[in-house]
């Protein structure tokens, strides 16, 4: 028993040392350094070292001495990574070259930079943007907007407060791209992209997605969340401390820890009886179907129903640049009052 333990211990360091190899190495080929085969030549080195570390590991004479030198090769890694900071001052694209935020007083919120682009094409628009005043005492509902374009276990999600009056305003949260820069799963975990939140009317940001996107082209589902509508007001006031926090504070997008759909979470713990993490939560194209199972959406129709009539697409072709765009899309979907 006590050689199966010792076995077993060293079966446990050799996969933590791999893994901690296999992350700096990402870490070091995906950082900052500015020349690209510096990065290449520094991140197989780590991986060479990470490799030696975990062979030494099946020789007694040898093993605790490299061991103990990985680990210090590996401190001065994470030394080195905890001195990469996000910033507000890059070269952004253009859709997210401005940070919106928020002044609050008492009831009243006023929004600025509120986007609302003229689009032509996706890439071809003209930047607009406009400040509009919010009374929180006014906020009626929360909409869940998600987003589908690879099949049904993943989906960008994001929150669409609506007011009295028909007034809705989309808040996205999304990674801030520099110039020239695109998106990726990988990069997304090794401090690549700042977090950002796109504050934006729905004009913009869901007729983006179903009237201009197409390679590959988005389908756009919203959903009525249900809950106390203290508790609605409470997450946008917290939204809106967390616009103000990023102007401030800059932080890193991560594809699994502060993505669009787990920063929702985040922010929703705010509210008493907030739901529990769950795996649903990771795969976000089941979110929907997440709350609905945890009573947060209409349940008066079976799911599958409730997602065909809350695909928006069509609708949102028809209304285009309509000024009641936000109520057209709406027409027919399950528990939205027209």
């Amino acid at each position: 028993m006590r050689r199966l333990f010792g076995l077993l211990l060293l079966l446990l360091l050799g996969l933590a040392v791999a893994g901690a190899a296999a992350w700096g190495a990402l870490a070091i080929y995906y950082s900052d350094i500015r020349s690209p085969g510096m990065r290449s030549a520094f991140s197989a080195a780590f991986a060479v070292v990470g490799l030696v570390a975990v062979v030494a590991l099946a020789l007694p004479r040898w093993r605790w001495r490299t061991a103990g030198g990985f680990i210090v090769a590996f401190a001065v890694l994470v030394t080195w990574w905890n001195t990469i900071k996000p910033s507000n001052d890059r070269q952004w694209q253009p859709e997210v070259a401005k940070l919106a935020w928020a002044t609050i007083d008492g009831y009243l919120v006023t929004v600025h930079d509120i986007r609302n682009f003229d689009y032509r094409t996706e890439t071809d628009f003209t930047p607009a943007y406009h400040d509009k005043i919010f009374d929180v005492r006014k906020l009626e509902s929360v909409d869940l907007i998600a987003v589908y374009w690879m099949g049904p276990a993943i989906a960008h999600t994001f929150l669409s407060f609506g007011f009295e009056g028909g007034d809705y305003l989309a808040v996205s949260i999304e990674t801030r791209k520099e110039q020239g820069e695109g998106y990726s799963t990988i990069k997304g975990f090794f401090k690549q992209f700042e977090l950002y939140y796109v504050v934006a009317d729905e004009r913009d940001v869901i007729r983006l997605r179903t009237n201009y996107r197409k390679d590959p082209p988005e389908d756009v589902y919203i959903y009525r969340v249900k809950g106390p509508i203290e508790n609605a007001r409470r997450l946008f006031l917290e939204y809106m401390r967390k616009i103000n926090e990023l102007k401030d504070r800059p932080k890193f997008y991560n594809t699994l820890i502060h993505n669009c759909t787990t920063t929702i979470w985040l922010n929703t713990r705010i509210n008493p009886g907030h739901l529990p993490l769950s795996w649903k939560l990771l795969a976000s194209g089941y979110v929907p179907e997440y709350l609905y199972e945890s009573g947060r959406l209409d349940d008066s129709l079976p799911f599958a129903e409730l997602q065909r009539r809350s695909l928006v697409n069509a609708r949102a072709h028809a209304a285009d640049q309509d000024p009641t765009f936000s109520a057209r899309i709406r027409e027919g979907s399950p528990g939205m009052a027209q």
